[in-house]
């Protein structure tokens, strides 16, 4: 689905990423973890092309992300970005439908398809006149979820999607998420710094420490057959989170 190869990006004397490279498969959550400023972010910049590398390429389905293509290829990916980031002017009806609208789609198309994706990120009909400013914090995240989802995208990027939400509502949303995975057969790359989302979600877990991948495979993989030490201190260091999903599962 997704491909970089050699990809390094700086900003300033600042190497946010160094010598990626980096297969994302189709159908699979990918998930993307790190401490603080070891350019998880970034990486997803690079993919929607909000960011292009200093060297190195990226590819979405064997074609090049580059300025005179890029416009077409973000709409075949969904991005939700830390905070939600909607518009507070926009009732969350608007804020979903708002590339849908964009490109001119019908406004029954449009309330087909808000609908739909109600049902399927659980939002509540009746909440779709409200304003951001009127929702909860989990329910901003869903209409930012059905955003991302309206044009029925190849991909989802989500960056530290659930990170500014209380522990009882994330972990609701992390559930919800699964299943919405689950039914879509979706392409996910989700960034986050928490072990244990990274292991609910995640097929395949990439590590990365200042810019650079220290190492990506399962989370046995990652347990049993660590390339650094720094990849055991990681995951000890989110002890409690990991071992409640050992007990979970």
């Amino acid at each position: 689905m997704i491909q970089l190869k050699n990809v390094s990006k700086g900003y300033g004397n600042v190497r946010a990423l160094q010598g990626i490279d980096l297969i994302i498969p189709e159908g699979m959550t990918t998930v993307v973890i790190g401490p603080s400023g070891c350019g998880k972010s970034t990486l997803l910049r690079l993919i929607i092309g909000l960011a292009y590398p200093d060297t190195g390429s990226v590819y979405f389905k064997d074609t090049q992300v580059l300025p005179d293509v890029v416009l077409s290829l973000r709409r075949r990916m969904g991005y939700v970005i830390q905070e939600g980031g909607l518009l507070p002017h926009l009732t969350a009806r608007d804020n979903a439908a708002l590339m849908a609208r964009y490109i001119g789609w019908s406004e029954d198309r449009v309330q087909k398809r808000v609908d739909e994706l109600c049902d399927l990120t659980q939002f509540p009909h009746d909440g779709l006149g409200r304003f951001p400013a009127q929702l909860s914090g989990g329910q901003r995240q869903r209409v930012s979820l059905m955003r991302a989802l309206m044009l029925d995208p190849d991909v989802l990027l989500m960056d530290e999607p659930l990170g500014s939400l209380d522990p009882m509502i994330r972990s609701g949303l992390q559930k919800d998420l699964k299943e919405v995975f689950r039914r879509l057969k979706a392409t996910v790359v989700l960034v986050t710094h928490d072990m244990g989302e990274a292991i609910f979600l995640g097929d395949m877990i990439v590590l990365l420490k200042d810019g650079e991948i220290l190492q990506k495979g399962t989370l046995n993989d990652l347990v049993q057959s660590p390339v650094d030490p720094f990849v055991t201190r990681f995951i000890n260091a989110q002890r409690c989170a990991f071992d409640a999903e050992k007990q979970n599962t």
